[in-house]
């Protein structure tokens, strides 16, 4: 099994990055080419990819918005593009972290870990865990800072459709569909409503909400990000 993917056309880089992080016990995979890295990503199936922006082919915006709804892995974005635009809608298209070059091996390797603890720790079992939110499927309970949070029914059942997908847009019709086997008619705002008792259940109140964010146009994307 391959533990991290390296999409990264820096032969040079590249050839670092692998050798180091298979001192240190990962098994390593790179590509080069942007236009093979979603079957890559596929293939391998790995638990993180490190995904540079700038590829020939196809750039890493386009990768992770491609792949992002077959992948349930790590996406780390690596790239000298430090924008703050860049790093928005890296994360919007669904990255889990965006990492600047250029950066320390160790500092790398001890971020990489980080990602695979809380991975494994959301894997675990039933329930799903982002920082201090644990949500429970067969009990059908949500924590936070290890106090229950008072939700419907139906306000569980979004929360956990959220987080199962967590980095994924999911569209009001996506939504509605996978909630109440109907399609989104353009007048229905039941699912705003329910995204605003959830917000303020979680405490999500700012002005721009950034652990339920919403995505102008396209729907609502649950940011594991913001739990960390």
């Amino acid at each position: 099994m391959t533990d991290i993917l390296l999409i990264e056309d820096d032969e040079r880089l590249g050839t670092l990055v692998a050798n180091y992080l298979g001192k240190h016990g990962y098994s390593v995979a790179v590509e080069a080419d942007g236009a093979q890295a979603v079957g890559a990503i596929l293939e391998h199936a790995p638990a993180v990819v490190l995904l540079d922006l700038s590829l020939p082919g196809q750039d890493g915006f386009e990768i992770c918005r491609s792949v992002r709804s077959r992948y349930g892995g790590v996406i780390c974005m690596l790239t000298a593009r430090t924008d703050d635009i860049d790093q928005v809608l890296g994360l919007e298209l669904g990255a889990d972290d965006y990492i600047g070059k250029p950066i320390e091996p160790r500092v790398l390797l001890a971020r990489l870990r980080a990602h695979l603890r809380r991975d494994s720790a959301r894997q675990c079992g039933n329930a799903l865990r982002f920082g201090q939110l644990r949500i429970d499927r067969d009990t059908r309970e949500a924590t936070l800072r290890e106090r229950r949070i008072d939700l419907t029914t139906a306000e569980f059942d979004l929360l956990m459709l959220l987080a199962d997908r967590a980095g994924q847009i999911l569209s009001r019709d996506d939504l509605l569909q996978s909630l109440r086997g109907i399609n989104f008619d353009g007048l229905d705002r039941s699912i705003d409503a329910r995204i605003s008792r959830l917000r303020r259940k979680l405490g999500d109140l700012a002005e721009e909400p950034e652990r339920i964010k919403t995505v102008r146009g396209k729907g609502y994307l649950f940011n594991r990000a913001a739990w960390e």
